[in-house]
């Protein structure tokens, strides 16, 4: 195994009071009366979570917090990665790799960490260009092949388990199919135009259907920082309550809130994720990586047909995340186990811990 480099977050007081003198000169647009959620990020809550960044939310504690969990950095193929590492206990447990997505952070899993190191040795990274690793923005199949890196030549394991970020973990276990023994996802993407839907089942169509209405609805974030996410990433690197918006309305709108963001996450959790953002200056590396994998998967030529994963897979739907039909997730990838849960969205790991902590221990004990 590879000497490793601990780590520790230390945000400058230097850039801690210039994010304060952002935050007290904010210049504030107008706001549509009673607008809500309706036309984006909901302006009162947004006024009521500055405020309280302000006058209350303390960084200090929360960058303890992080720091209460060993951390470390390492160098692979020229580019840091930061990861959370802790094995766990006794002489039974696998490592397991869980990989974040967009917009959270490394952050995610804080909750499941307590709740799993019964059963694995955890392994957390921040994702490249996001966070403490290095400021690259990649595609995920490269993601991937770093994570594989990380697990074998880093870590010296020679079979693992993974978890998390669909487009990662399945590029990962497609590459790695001999050290990768299982893999544990939430969704399992989405119709991209090359399918044949005569073959489709009428829960599969359904499901399209949705898909192309969400787009319409709610995906025009994916379609700019699949094509222009330069001209959003000055924006979002020089405002910090900028940068609150554009993530904030992706924790309301794919989450089981219910109305009130606060029925899933607390003000400090949805800050410090947005401050890990801010202090690491990784937003705009962090969205490119959309465009990085658009010119991937559409080339010169449209798109391209997703490879279907081999290594046995569980998938876990949460209600306010894509309802995917259990015959599009077999479909798509070696599907040994699925189930539905009664509640959550897509950061389920953050926002209903118990249940995801124990659909990981549940998948991975009978598949893998």
């Amino acid at each position: 195994m590879k000497q490793l480099q601990p780590f520790k977050i230390d945000v400058s007081n230097e850039l801690l009071n210039d994010l304060s003198a952002r935050l007290k000169h904010t210049r504030w647009t107008d706001e549509p009366e009673n607008a809500g959620w309706n036309y984006g990020t909901n302006p009162q809550y947004l006024r009521e979570l500055v405020a309280y960044w302000q006058q209350s939310f303390d960084w200090r504690k929360q960058e303890a917090l992080l720091n209460s969990f060993p951390q470390f950095i390492t160098n692979i193929d020229g580019t840091d990665i930061h990861f959370i590492y802790i094995k766990g206990k006794g002489s039974n447990t696998r490592p397991l790799i869980l990989t974040h997505e967009w917009p959270d952070s490394f952050f995610r899993f804080y909750k499941v960490i307590p709740m799993l190191t019964d059963a694995f040795d955890l392994v957390i990274p921040s994702m490249p260009g996001y966070g403490f690793s290095g400021h690259v923005a990649t595609t995920s199949e490269n993601a991937g092949h770093l994570w594989a890196k990380l697990m074998t030549e880093v870590l010296g394991y020679t079979h693992f388990l993974a978890a998390g970020d669909f487009a990662v973990t399945t590029a990962l276990a497609q590459n790695y199919p001999a050290q990768v023994q299982a893999i544990h996802l939430t969704d399992t993407g989405y119709p991209n135009g090359t399918e044949d839907w005569s073959t489709m089942s009428p829960a599969e169509q359904q499901f399209g259907q949705f898909i192309q209405g969400w787009w319409f609805m709610e995906g025009a974030f994916n379609m700019i920082q699949s094509t222009k996410p330069q001209t959003l990433g000055y924006a979002l690197n020089d405002s910090p309550v900028g940068l609150a918006s554009w993530i904030l309305e992706k924790f309301y709108a794919w989450s089981d809130t219910k109305g009130n963001i606060e029925n899933s996450f607390t003000k400090d959790e949805l800050l410090t994720n947005i401050m890990i953002y801010w202090v690491s200056s990784t937003i705009n590396t962090a969205i490119r990586r959309y465009l990085e994998d658009a010119r991937v998967m559409f080339g010169e030529h449209g798109p391209k047909p997703v490879p279907r994963t081999e290594v046995p897979t569980a998938v876990s739907i949460f209600p306010a995340d894509s309802n995917t039909p259990e015959e599009w997730a077999a479909r798509r990838v070696n599907l040994k186990r699925f189930t539905k849960l009664p509640k959550g969205g897509r950061f389920a790991a953050l926002e209903v811990p118990e249940l995801y902590a124990k659909e990981l221990k549940d998948a991975f004990a009978a598949i893998a």
